[in-house]
């Protein structure tokens, strides 16, 4: 039977991670808002985090993305120094209730990342056909987390289970549904693709450097695929960050599961092509590379794979418009 950690009484330690957020946060509280005129700013910040580590990312992208929920849907900003997070997760597991007489929610709710640290967290609450989002406050909050759910070796410095919620005091932001049909839902969906290119290029860089690409053979020829790989991936995330900008009143979801999809299988050619040149010295040897790969390969099957060819292909064919220059 899994351990529930009760969250309350586990703040007292703080993890080399945590701390890290924290310091970064104090030295850029804010980021720009998708779709608000600096879109390719905000996407090369989360980039740079990612490519310094992948785990650190998922924390403060989900912070950030708190962030521009909340200005969005009108509500207030949270204090400065405030830890947020973004748990939306649905499914059999999810029984997230939210007690109007008391003010709280109770339940379960899958897929926390970040529950023993985060200050506060916007949760969604299905609620008949609707989803409801709420303002959770967690710092003193009676909050617990199966911690030996996760098994992964990738992304394992981020604590992500599911979450007891017991009479945690919470607000309703925006109307219902509102969370899921305002258009910086998607846009905050591409900003997680700029994580993945991050963590991709970096990851391709002891290829980059490498002797041997600087001679004829294999290596060489594997990097020119990094290469062939990575550079459209950057184009296309510019041309829809400006996109976003000058259209932020449409979610342009086609645009964002297009760019998502191609970064996703761009992630894994690098993963494939790196691994094929430098052999496992790298993955075995340097810690940093290591836990790199690791925590990649299980980020980014935070997409919805072939559910989001599926759909982009079905956009292609209703949309009629030929591929031209």
């Amino acid at each position: 039977m899994a351990t529930v950690v009760d969250i309350a009484a586990s703040r007292v330690a703080t993890p080399a991670l945590l701390r890290q957020a924290r310091d970064w946060l104090a030295r850029q509280p804010v980021l720009p808002r998708p779709g608000g005129g600096d879109t390719l700013l905000r996407w090369q910040s989360l980039a740079q985090i990612a490519a310094q580590d992948l785990c650190l990312a998922k924390v403060l992208e989900a912070h950030y993305d708190a962030q521009a929920i909340l200005q969005e849907l009108g509500a207030g900003q949270p204090e400065r120094g405030q830890l947020g997070a973004v748990w939306a997760a649905e499914g059999p597991a999810a029984t997230l209730a939210f007690d109007a007489q008391q003010g709280t929610l109770s339940g379960d709710k899958p897929w926390c990342s970040g529950a023993e640290w985060v200050d506060f967290a916007l949760v969604t609450v299905r609620d008949g056909t609707q989803s409801r989002l709420f303002l959770a406050d967690l710092r003193s909050a009676r909050l617990g987390c199966n911690a030996q759910d996760w098994q992964a070796t990738g992304m394992c410095r981020v604590p992500s289970g599911t979450a007891h919620f017991r009479q945690v005091p919470a607000v309703e932001v925006g109307a219902a549904n509102a969370y899921l049909e305002r258009p910086g839902f998607w846009h905050g969906g591409a900003g997680i693709a700029a994580c993945w290119f991050g963590a991709a290029a970096a990851l391709a860089e002891p290829l980059r450097r490498s002797p041997k690409t600087a001679e004829a053979g294999t290596a060489a020829v594997l990097l020119g695929e990094v290469d062939m790989t990575l550079s459209p991936c950057a184009s296309l995330l510019r041309e829809l960050a400006a996109l976003l900008d000058a259209q932020p009143d449409r979610p342009h979801m086609t645009e964002v599961l297009r760019a998502r999809s191609v970064v996703e299988r761009a992630c894994a050619r690098t993963l494939d092509r790196v691994a094929r040149a430098l052999g496992p010295g790298p993955m075995c040897l340097d810690q940093d590379h290591a836990r790199r790969w690791s925590d990649l390969t299980v980020f980014i099957r935070q997409s919805h794979a072939d559910r989001d060819w599926q759909q982009l292909g079905m956009d292609c064919h209703r949309e009629g418009r030929p591929w031209t220059l």
